[in-house]
């Protein structure tokens, strides 16, 4: 039995510390110092393996979601992987909490896990000033010419960490060090979709229509979300991105296409680690 019964007491913080996950007049599940299940709500269950957000805790999250999908186990309904977490929505009454705990445990992946091979996609993007309205401010900003910070963000390969904010929205990084900037100290209120967009370690293309506080840099003609009765989103977790640069007559004729159907993105071979 997974569980024994514990005597009522009151819960502190200490119930949900690393490695283990307490429910009522439960006890822990694991020992294990180096990821921690948490309920969220009644349907869900949450493994937090950090609080950094970088490319090792990211491993994990998305190895642990691909081992639960080739499990196949009946009741889960979806798996969400963040930054540091993997959100996994269950059915309690086909398959009880206990019993996933114990088959997440046992499908864990060590804290040493590489990165696994993934989807390579060269998208195009246009870094004109006429779809880059904060090119110009950020170069100055972080002393480059407007040529030298097109290079070093077209030039870099990009983690696809998580999928959110706006449906098919891929958060990448890591941008280099030195265009790393906070957020707009004013929001704007409405960016066009497809912007290209930088801030902090991360660089996003926006799919919809948005109010936006990050540092417009470019706009890319992909679509990254397909609609419909099979709705689609372009890009996944662990995903590798890079961004080929293209001139403004170039991105309006790909936006053409995209807008009547005929532009066909596809990825690469697959990226290795080590590579």
């Amino acid at each position: 039995m997974l569980f024994r019964h514990a005597r009522r007491r009151t819960r502190t913080r200490s119930d949900f510390a690393w490695g283990r996950m307490i429910l009522p007049g439960r006890v822990p599940v694991s020992s294990s110092t180096d990821y921690k299940i948490l309920p969220a709500g009644d349907t869900a269950l949450v493994v937090e393996f950090g609080e950094n957000v970088d490319r090792r805790i990211s491993a994990r999250v998305i190895a642990l979601a691909g081992r639960l999908h080739e499990a196949r186990l009946e009741g889960i309904v979806e798996t969400v992987p963040t930054f540091r977490s993997l959100l996994v929505h269950y059915d309690p009454l086909a398959l009880p909490p206990a019993a996933l705990i114990a088959r997440i445990v046992e499908l864990m992946p060590g804290p040493q896990t590489p990165e696994q091979p993934g989807r390579v996609w060269r998208l195009p993007a246009c870094y004109d000033a006429g779809v880059a309205p904060d090119l110009g401010d950020v170069a100055t900003a972080v002393g480059l010419a407007p040529a030298q910070l097109i290079e070093r963000h077209s030039s870099t390969t990009y983690h696809v960490y998580m999928l959110g904010f706006l449906p098919g929205q891929a958060y990448m990084g890591d941008v280099p060090g030195e265009l790393a900037l906070a957020r707009r100290s004013i929001p704007r209120t409405r960016i066009p979709a497809g912007s290209l967009a930088i801030a902090g370690a991360m660089t996003c293309i926006f799919p919809l229509e948005t109010p936006c506080g990050w540092h417009i840099i470019g706009r890319s003609p992909v679509p990254l979300w397909q609609a419909g009765s099979h709705p689609q989103a372009l890009l996944a977790p662990g995903d590798k991105v890079t961004f080929a640069p293209v001139s403004l007559r170039e991105y309006e004729r790909l936006s053409a296409q995209a807008a009547e159907g005929s532009l066909h993105i596809a990825p690469s071979s697959a990226w290795e680690a080590a590579a």
